[in-house]
């Protein structure tokens, strides 16, 4: 019993995505993300800071702010 617990609980988290959100500087024109939503890269954003997926960052081609690297 046990094992086939472990064997289901294994087969369902394999599939599911766990996305990770991150943060960018207004809806447009941003070259960096944020994991942190108070990072330091942010502070003179004046455009307003969007919570978005990285996988979608990624895709904009934005990378990691230089202060959380």
């Amino acid at each position: 019993m046990k094992y086939t617990l472990l064997l289901l609980f294994v087969f369902c988290t394999s599939f599911s995505s766990i996305e990770t959100n991150v943060f960018i500087c207004g809806p447009s024109g941003a070259k960096k993300y944020h994991y942190n939503e108070n990072c330091r890269g942010l502070s003179s954003c004046s455009h307003g800071v969007v919570k978005t997926s990285l996988k979608q960052a990624q895709g904009l081609g934005l990378t990691l702010c230089g202060w959380e690297d």
